[in-house]
């Protein structure tokens, strides 16, 4: 097997990029196979949903590695490094074992193309997850669906629960026009002999519960935990069986996905996979750390930066309402004569952009806000000056810049502010500020 250079391995995992979305689980299944069906090894959650998926994963995760156990993880998008996308124990794969196993995979690859077609790029990723996982032996894997459910490459793997947090609007060009339409996509991930939980609502909750009764699959309909305060530093809810609980995740909406991650555990348990008594459950919430959303860094001069990932109206709505929580909680606020907040942002074309800085914009904490929209790197990129049209439609911020130099926009930014900068509206756009802020926090 060649021995790739991280580098090398990572170029040649992304040119498979221009092979874009391709849903389907042949390819996928085809490689598992071509490499010994790794995935057949690795017990645990599938999770998909709308919003929500990464945090589930964090609090559930967090959790299993207070418990003792060695757990596999797949958050997604990464912030700053492709490694970010493979976690054992919270740590991210080093370059060297990165790179010999996508050397691995690379070659069945070539002859999986020759029958299925080429394998894309997630698809890679996915059979290098489960061959990893399968070598180290993890007790649980907790795998974030990419797209969808039903045609998603990670839905070649059963892991024994499936969990669904929510259902919206998102990448309708794929998955449907309607929140029936995408939640039968994301429903599909409940098979047979499964344990399901779900935080859907309404008509998507109806088109899980029918999945979940065709299949004689029991599930768990979660709604948000009781939420009993909340501060700079995270929330505190109350959870069947452990009473007052400190989550150290912010956002009332982190009561949503904590219910559904401490249901998470009780579903892995009943299925015989792990199981994490109530001091582990307490205090792996209360350590879950979460890179990227609604993460506050203070500056040295005591200014904060505020970051999240929110990139459609569902996320962009839950900042909102953050923002707007959190206002009393971030530098400045208790000083008079501060300015108002500064926002940086940027988009991807390809999302809903009038209905994200619609959302966005309902905060009341960015009355008189300054709105600075830059761009990211990659053809998906929405161009500064046409996000900056569609905040000075919005018609609410007291000035719109358009920077299209993402350097020199987040130094205006810092320039402008006084007390808070929030950064958000892509992933892509968080994990650049974040590594001029913290570095790569890899290791």
């Amino acid at each position: 097997m060649s021995e790739l250079a991280y580098q090398e391995a990572l170029a040649a995992l992304q040119r498979r990029g221009r092979f874009g979305i391709r849903l389907g689980l042949g390819r996928t299944r085809a490689l598992l196979r071509g490499l010994g069906d790794p995935h057949l090894a690795v017990r645990g959650a599938l999770v998909a949903g709308t919003n929500g998926k990464g945090s589930v994963l964090a609090l559930a995760g967090a959790a299993l590695r207070s418990g003792g156990l060695r757990v596999g993880e797949t958050p997604k998008p990464h912030l700053v490094s492709y490694r970010e996308r493979l976690q054992i124990d919270g740590r991210a794969v080093d370059a060297e074992t990165f790179g010999r196993l996508v050397g691995q995979v690379l070659p069945v690859a070539d002859l999986v193309a020759r029958r299925h077609g080429a394998p894309t790029e997630f698809e890679l990723l996915t059979a290098v997850v489960f061959l990893w996982f399968a070598e180290v032996g993890v007790d649980v894997a907790l795998v974030e669906v990419g797209l969808g459910g039903r045609l998603d490459a990670t839905h070649a793997w059963d892991g024994g629960v499936a969990v669904i947090t929510n259902v919206d609007l998102d990448h309708t060009d794929l998955l449907g026009t309607t929140v029936t339409a995408i939640a039968r996509e994301k429903a599909a991930i409940i098979e047979r002999g499964d344990r399901a939980v779900t935080g859907a609502t309404g008509e998507a909750l109806a088109v899980v519960q029918r999945r979940a009764r065709r299949l004689s699959v029991p599930l768990t309909v979660t709604g948000a935990a009781p939420l009993l305060g909340m501060d700079r530093d995270g929330i505190r809810v109350a959870l069947p069986g452990l009473g007052p609980v400190q989550i150290g995740l912010r956002g009332r909406h982190q009561a949503h996905n904590v219910a559904a991650a401490d249901a998470t555990l009780d579903a892995l348990e009943l299925a015989g996979i792990a199981s994490v008594p109530p001091l582990s459950r307490r205090a792996g919430y209360a350590a879950v750390r979460w890179p990227g959303r609604l993460e506050i860094i203070p500056l040295p001069d005591g200014r904060d930066v505020l970051l999240d990932g929110a990139h459609n109206p569902a996320g962009a709505r839950t900042l909102a309402v953050a923002l707007d929580d959190l206002r009393p909680f971030l530098a400045g606020a208790d000083q008079p004569g501060r300015r108002p907040l500064i926002l940086l942002t940027a988009m991807m074309r390809d999302k809903d952009v009038e209905g994200t800085v619609a959302a966005i914009d309902s905060a009341a904490a960015l009355d008189g806000a300054t709105v600075i929209c830059t761009q990211v790197e990659g053809d998906r990129a929405l161009a500064a000056s046409s996000l900056a049209a569609a905040w000075r439609a919005a018609g609410r911020p007291a000035a719109v810049l358009a920077e299209p130099d993402l350097e020199r926009a987040f130094q205006r930014s810092l320039e402008a502010a006084s007390g808070t900068v929030v950064v958000a509206g892509s992933l892509y756009l968080v994990g650049a500020v974040r590594e001029r802020l913290v570095g790569p926090g890899l290791e």
